[in-house]
């Protein structure tokens, strides 16, 4: 990585966009401290500390929403769009048309998704403005001016890291929103790494204890790491052979192929899917006071709803709440054969190979092909939900039996990895492209 990154230094036009990329990331980490104005900052702190279900919420903005800046939703409304467009490409045929229309199709579409990222970043900035008027946190109380002030405020620092997201795929290394969602988690790391030091390390009775839960700490944050890169690049290759056929005077065809099917064909979307649909009513119910609890009925289901609360140990009474983890690893692996479906169509692939003359080897083309690739394709999800829900649990397993304290978690992981890794090849495939060019130039 580090000798990629040093020989995309010596291109000049690699070197540029590298440098924008960091200039906009210094601007969004800058914007990160900008306060928004008619939040009362003590009152604000105080409500949050009896608050739960906005710690990987926090982790997204990277510390934004603590500090209540103007980039307090960052990309979030984005990230939320842009999975409702996909979404609705199956439901409106219209839209399906767009997608498949090339690029003028998906520009309509981008398009589509940025009128509808506005849309909900003024929903959520009015709604977190009238629930923080009705719980004292405006200076002033709950004026039309306060609310205005503060929607105006997230939804235009939502929209800047918008627009400055495309302007780093336009003009950066690419992938500009998953960059600023990545330095937005490492953000956040610095400080997750120096509270287990304090709780594990330092806080440790003897040496001995303190280099043991040093060794541990780094065994967990290696193995998961290691995991998510696996994961990531795993594939399942399935060979297609293409039949020889006459064309003019030449014999054309022939030639060897495969259809490269990812482990974790639908990246981190299951996991994330799952983790909003658990948190949404935990935050929803704070805006109106209702706090995860062990009494009454929907504040226990809060409770149990709660990543905080799983894999307790202490005892049974607190461990049996930890049938929300089942929850969550069933809708992530609902979720990854949900995304992938929509992603992959085995029928559709089997019909573009039968055209172009292309079969499986020991496979015939048509149905018995779809089948084939159906088949494959729900082994090779399987699969990658069990990877996805190793890496999602083994934080969380330490979290609640250790009671460890910090923000990131498995999903985090699978982000920060991911999206360097495919920045890497972005920058190589980058390069690539310019040394070809310097060759046929010569």
């Amino acid at each position: 990585m580090f000798k990629t990154i040093r020989n995309a230094f010596k291109i000049q036009d690699i070197r540029n966009r590298l440098l924008f990329t960091l200039a906009a990331l210094v601007l969004v980490r800058l914007g990160s401290q900008l306060p928004v104005p008619g939040i009362d900052r003590e009152y604000f702190d105080l409500w949050l500390s009896q608050k739960t279900g906005f710690g990987f919420f926090d982790t997204l903005t990277g510390g934004s929403f603590t500090q209540m800046s103007i980039f307090a939703l960052n990309i979030s409304p984005y990230i939320t769009s842009s999975i409702i467009m996909q979404l609705l490409t199956i439901a409106i045929p219209k839209l399906e048309e767009l997608q498949k229309d090339g690029e003028t199709g998906r520009k309509k579409i981008a398009e589509y998704s940025r009128y509808l990222t506005v849309a909900l970043a003024i929903i959520e900035s009015v709604a977190m403005a009238i629930g923080f008027g009705n719980s004292g946190i405006l200076t002033g109380g709950l004026t039309f001016t306060n609310v205005i002030v503060i929607t105006a405020s997230f939804t235009a620092g939502s929209a800047f890291l918008m627009w400055l997201g495309e302007r780093i795929t336009e003009k950066g290394v690419g992938n500009g929103i998953s960059i600023i969602l990545l330095i937005n988690i490492v953000a956040q790391m610095p400080t997750d790494m120096y509270n287990l030091y304090v709780q594990f390390i330092r806080g440790a009775s003897n040496v001995f204890s303190s280099v043991i839960a040093a060794i541990i700490i780094i065994a967990i944050i290696v193995v998961t790491v290691v995991l998510v890169i696996l994961l990531q690049d795993a594939q399942r290759k399935i060979s297609v052979q293409y039949a020889k056929k006459i064309q003019g005077r030449k014999m054309m065809g022939g030639q060897s192929s495969f259809i490269p099917l990812k482990v974790n064909t639908a990246g981190v979307i299951p996991v994330i899917f799952a983790v909003s649909l658990m948190q949404f009513p935990i935050i929803i119910s704070s805006f109106f006071g209702v706090q995860p609890a062990r009494a009454y009925v929907w504040p226990k289901i809060l409770y149990l709803l709660n990543q905080s609360n799983w894999c307790n140990f202490s005892s049974w009474g607190e461990f049996k709440y930890s049938l929300g983890l089942l929850i969550y690893i069933g809708l992530i692996f609902f979720f990854a054969y949900f995304y992938t479906s929509i992603t992959f169509n085995p029928l559709e692939v089997a019909n573009n190979m039968k055209k172009q003359g292309g079969f499986i080897p020991g496979i015939r083309p048509g149905r018995p092909t779809t089948d084939y690739l159906t088949k494959v394709l729900n082994y090779v999800i399987f699969m990658g939900a069990v990877g996805l829900t190793i890496v999602a649990v083994i934080p969380i397993f330490f979290a609640g039996a250790f009671n460890a304290q910090v923000s990131f978690s498995g999903t985090s992981l699978i982000i920060v990895v991911g999206v360097i890794l495919e920045t890497m090849k972005q920058i190589e495939s980058q390069m690539l492209v310019r040394h070809y060019k310097g060759f046929l130039n010569d």
